[in-house]
């Protein structure tokens, strides 16, 4: 297919409408939305210092430090609040679209298809990905990783041409590709899965019958070079996944679990998922007619499906790691065979078949993208909101497990309230609980006491003076199994009020010798 002579002299202005499409589904209300439990971590790790970063955090935290240390770095430079932390996703998100654009035009160029076209469907694809949106709005490591990804995947194809034309592997697309390899290892406990998709994408395209000494020598110290790098962040890996197994709060399920994991590359209906496959198989059937396309297109294959493939055979044998957002940077490559896939044509109408297919898909992921604007994952505004009136001079809310406390007080200071908390038995992260604690999430921060340890926090002079006690639980059918702190809590107390949306659970305990409110 190739765009109409008209539709060529708007090419650059429907780009710039697409990239305009792509701004707002990143961008728009980005300070509505609460920080969720995960974000709230980010935003405490990175608020506590270098120190805290690089010393305390590997001591609890499976994943490295690398991603909490360039948020610390840019909130110096953009501010505390909430919006000055979502940006550093947004302009991650929005990086990654020129990366993604060129991808697609020299993907294009390898297929014999119109480039224009090519790339303006997969600027198009990627503004309004469900999953590839939302995690770029996340205060998460996952929009650098889709930027690192999409860096990975254009690098692979400049060594590709290179490679084609005769020329060394070693050059400026190798070197960003070690780059970015090193650099997704560090941003993620699952970036050896991206890594080794990576390393055998790189196999398929290098021509290894043409490899000359010098190349061998340079594949083997760049996969040297990358692993040292590494070295600190796999330590890390190792010291705390043995907690991670024994204890954690994943669980695997077999239960829809092709359309669970299909979903990071469409969305989660059926119909989004039949139009994008129609346009995959498309994309995948041009680059596999040219000779010089069947390496490309093992190599896309590989970056889109491998680790999703590992991450599930893991979750089964070892322990549950799958998770669809720490998967999402893996749309990027089928984002571009999916773009690719509008250039195909057979006869004369032979194009409306992945222009309807296109069509759809944007249709279907536009809708899906305005819907999940009203629906933020946990309104922790909603639960300050309704706590605000009730919360009287010297009451307290009592977060257990500690890590509760952090997107409660996160919600607290974006609306400017003072409700101040204690966390349950000590501030993120408890790194030397009272024995006989146990650890339910697989975080060594985060630990769960025993009845004598909670009934000794109730009964502290401290916790008795507290007027009304506000009990925050996250998920009590974990650490609060038969409500063992709610009844230390009660004695001498009576409920005067409760809050429950979700895993968010707050409960009024109310000193019986005061006047009922």
């Amino acid at each position: 297919m190739t765009l109409p002579a008209f539709a060529r002299l708007l090419f650059w202005p429907l780009v710039s409408a697409a990239v305009l499409l792509a701004l707002w589904a990143r961008g728009w209300g980005i300070w509505l939305e609460p920080m969720w439990l995960d974000e709230a971590y980010s935003a405490y790790a990175a608020a506590q210092g270098w120190d805290f970063l690089w010393h305390i955090v590997p001591r609890y935290e499976t994943h490295p430090p690398f991603y909490y240390s360039l948020l610390r770095g840019w909130t110096l430079l953009a501010g505390e609040g909430l919006v000055a932390h979502r940006l550093l996703g947004l302009a991650c998100g929005m990086l990654s679209l020129p990366l993604i654009g060129v991808a697609a035009a020299r993907l294009a160029r390898i297929a014999g298809v119109d480039r224009r076209v090519v790339v303006l469907a997969t600027l198009l694809v990627v503004a309004v990905s469900p999953v590839v949106v939302e995690m770029t709005r996340e205060i998460r490591p996952y929009p650098a990783m889709i930027l690192t990804y999409a860096g990975a995947c254009l690098a692979l194809l400049h060594v590709a041409e290179r490679r084609q034309a005769g020329r060394p592997l070693l050059g400026r697309a190798y070197l960003a590709y070690l780059g970015c390899t090193a650099l997704i290892l560090w941003l993620h406990n699952l970036g050896p899965l991206y890594a080794a998709a990576l390393g055998l994408a790189l196999i398929c395209v290098i021509r290894l019958r043409a490899m000359t000494k010098a190349d061998w020598l340079w594949l083997a110290a760049g996969g040297l070079l990358v692993i040292a790098v590494w070295l600190p962040a796999l330590f890390i890996l190792l010291d705390q996944a043995p907690e991670w197994i024994k204890a954690t709060w994943l669980h695997f399920s077999t239960r829809d679990l092709w359309r669970r994991a299909t979903m990071l590359y469409t969305g989660p209906r059926d119909d989004m998922r039949v139009a994008a496959a129609i346009l995959l198989l498309l994309g995948a059937s041009l680059l596999w007619r040219m000779p010089r396309g069947r390496p490309l297109l093992a190599a896309l294959a590989i970056l889109a499906f491998l680790p999703l493939i590992l991450s599930l055979l893991i979750s089964a044998t070892i322990t549950p790691v799958f998770i669809v957002r720490t998967m999402a940077a893996l749309a990027t490559p089928a984002l571009l065979l999916m773009g690719l896939g509008i250039g195909w044509t057979h006869g004369r109408l032979g194009w409306l078949l992945p222009t309807a297919a296109l069509v759809w898909l944007l249709i279907a992921q536009f809708g899906m993208v305005a819907v999940t604007r009203a629906h933020p994952q946990r309104d922790w505004y909603r639960a300050v909101e309704w706590l605000q009136p009730r919360f009287s001079a010297g009451d307290r809310l009592f977060a257990y497990p500690n890590e509760g406390a952090l997107p409660f007080d996160r919600a607290v200071l974006d609306r400017g309230l003072a409700m101040p908390s204690r966390p349950i038995p000590t501030a993120i992260p408890t790194l030397n609980p009272p024995p006989g604690s146990w650890y339910v999430s697989g975080s060594r921060g985060v630990p769960s006491l025993d009845r004598d340890h909670l009934r000794a926090i109730a009964q502290e002079p401290a916790t008795r003076a507290v007027p009304t006690i506000w009990l925050l639980r996250l998920g009590p059918w974990a650490y609060d199994k038969g409500d063992v702190f709610l009844e230390e809590l009660s004695r001498g107390r009576v409920e005067v009020g409760r809050y429950r949306e979700g895993p968010i659970d707050i409960i009024g305990l109310r000193r019986t010798d005061l006047a009922p409110e």
